[in-house]
Order: C-alpha cells, then sequence, then structure tokens
C-alpha cells in the first residue's frame, strides 16, 4: 500500500516554521551507543566458500584483503569475524592519501612534553613520564602481545599512497616495531607505560620494543582501485566478495529488517536490480529504501527513490 502523500513522516517541510517533533528510531545500522555499552551485532550473511576463505587466513596467521565493489560488506566482515571469535573491540585504520605506517604503529607529542616538562620544573614538580605522551595507534596496539590476538581493520588500503602497502611488509612478516624515543632511554628506566589506541588504559613496553605473541587477525579491504605489489599480496589471503545475488539481497533485507518488511518490498527490489548493473549501487541504498518504505514513506514521490538509489560511480 503506497502512503497518502501527506503521511507523518514528514519532519522536516521546509516552510520555516519551528515545531516539535519526535525524531522515529533510527535504522539498526545507524544506531550508536556509548563506548562502554555493547553494541548488539547485526547478522552478516556470507557464502560457505567466502568463509572458508576468511578460515584459511585465521588458521595461516595472514592478513585477509577483501575485495569486491562499494556496499558487499568488506568492512563489515572484520567486524563479524572480531564479534564471532570474542576478539574483543574492534580496531580500525581508515586509510587516506596521507597514511603512514608510522602513524599506525604509534604517536609521539613531542611538544606537549617539552611544555609540561618546562612547567614541571618551574613548579619543582617532578617530569611526567614520557609514556604519557606516546599513544599506539591502532596497528601499534594490535601488536601488542596477549593471550587472544586484536582484530584490526585497513579499512580502503587502495587510498593510500603507492608505497604504504610495501611500508607494511616488515610488520606483517615479523609481528614486531621500536619507539625510538623509548629505545634511547637509559636502562633504570627500560619500562615505559604508554597509551592505546582504544583509549582503555596503558601497556607496559621493555627497552622500546613491541612485539606480538599472536598475529593479529587482520582484515584489508579494497575498492580495486589500484593494483598491489606481489610482495605485499603474496603475504595476504585474498577474498574477493561478489555483488550479492537476488535470493542474498531477500535474506539480507529478512534478517536486517524482517519478513514482514521483505513482502512489502517486492518493487523495491525489482528497481535495485535494475539500476545496479549500470550504476554500482551498494547493498545498504537498498535496505536504506526499504526501511523507508516499512515506516510509511512514500517512495514514489518524485525524485525519493532516486534519492535512495543513486549511482556511486560517474557523474552525478
Amino acid at each position: 500500500m503506497t502512503p497518502a502523500p501527506d503521511a507523518g513522516w514528514r519532519l522536516f517541510r521546509g516552510d520555516g516554521e519551528p515545531r516539535d517533533v519526535a525524531l522515529p528510531p533510527a535504522p539498526p545500522w545507524r544506531r550508536f551507543t556509548p563506548a562502554w555499552t555493547v553494541r548488539p551485532e547485526l547478522p552478516y550473511l556470507i557464502e560457505r566458500q567466502h568463509a572458508d576463505v576468511v578460515n584459511a587466513a585465521l588458521h595461516l596467521r595472514r592478513p585477509l584483503l577483501v575485495t569486491g565493489p562499494a556496499g558487499t560488506g568488506k568492512s563489515s566482515l572484520a567486524r563479524a569475524v572480531a564479534h564471532e571469535l570474542n576478539l574483543g573491540e574492534l580496531l580500525r585504520w581508515p586509510i587516506n592519501s596521507r597514511s603512514t605506517v608510522r602513524e599506525a604503529l604509534y604517536q609521539y607529542d613531542a611538544i606537549g612534553r617539552l611544555r609540561e616538562t618546562t612547567l614541571s620544573r618551574d613548579r619543582g614538580e617532578r617530569e611526567p613520564s614520557i609514556g604519557t605522551f606516546i599513544r599506539l595507534g591502532p596497528l601499534g596496539t594490535a601488536l601488542v602481545p596477549s593471550v587472544v590476538p586484536r582484530a584490526l581493520l585497513i579499512d580502503e588500503m587502495d587510498k593510500g599512497d603507492v608505497d604504504l602497502p610495501n611500508d607494511l611488509l616488515t610488520v606483517f612478516e615479523e609481528g614486531v616495531f621500536d619507539i625510538p624515543e623509548l629505545t634511547r632511554l637509559p636502562e633504570d628506566i627500560a619500562d615505559v607505560d604508554v597509551q592505546t589506541a582504544d583509549h582503555r588504559g596503558t601497556v607496559r613496553v621493555h627497552q622500546g620494543r613491541i612485539q606480538c605473541a599472536e598475529f593479529p587477525v587482520v582484515v584489508i579491504t579494497s575498492n580495486g582501485e589500484r593494483d598491489f605489489p606481489p610482495a605485499f599480496l603474496r603475504r595476504c589471503v585474498r577474498l574477493d566478495l561478489p555483488v550479492p545475488d537476488e535470493e542474498r539481497l531477500r535474506a539480507i533485507v529478512a534478517a536486517h529488517l524482517g519478513e514482514d518488511a521483505l513482502r512489502e518490498a517486492d518493487d523495491l527490489l525489482e528497481a535495485f536490480l535494475r539500476r545496479r548493473a549500470p550504476g554500482e549501487l551498494a547493498t545498504d541504498q537498498l535496505l536504506n529504501a526499504v526501511f523507508l518504505r516499512a515506516g510509511g514513506v512514500d517512495l514514489d514521490a518524485e525524485g525519493l527513490l532516486d534519492a535512495v538509489l543513486h549511482q556511486l560511480t560517474g557523474a552525478m
């Protein structure tokens, strides 16, 4: 049934009149919780042969390089693995053109240390520990030795500098790195507590070196925008996620929004499949459309469906 044009879903009317409105519940995938609470995990559907590739990477202790078009669930796979294996909070390293391995391992606030040291001396107080000014990055935190390995998502590797994959080779191969600012310290202060990327306290570093006990579960995503060097590919297990077919799309919608929403979404599914081939739509765009339909939104309104199922490539 198509909702009436004046259905109550229109929170913003564009008439300049302020009004008190109650925002409806957000979609399940757009709900956020404080860091200290447990976020309910959304179901992640994956074919058995693709799950087997994930298992191969786990057994081999190798990074999993996940490729595929946008919206195929590459980043969500890392969260699903961390959740199912009880590996704790997923560490994330989003890549951009300025990303470096050094910042992913650790960051040192030299200016902050100089300022605080000067103030402490002026007050006649003890100088703060150098560890106060060192914070491990997501990669560095993942390499901290622990009984259970951490899970790390390196998101959109192809967005980084062309040398970034090669810069990771030694870390991937040996699972160790040094913090030069700590290796230069005298032996009587060889143990220093530094902060971690997940803001959950500190870890003790001995003589400036961090060596993992278990190689972390590393998931690297790529949209296929650039080729990687053979030396990097050799150290990874590769998984290419295909775009989901109609049966898989129906299962995804039902898992996220329920069977009732799926029964009312045949026309949206047809529109999505019709537009996807030339426009490279993402699965979450279909979920957005079905969610709006289930909330009483008239997706037949002029331009609204086009706004939700817009192309991800080409000119806008």
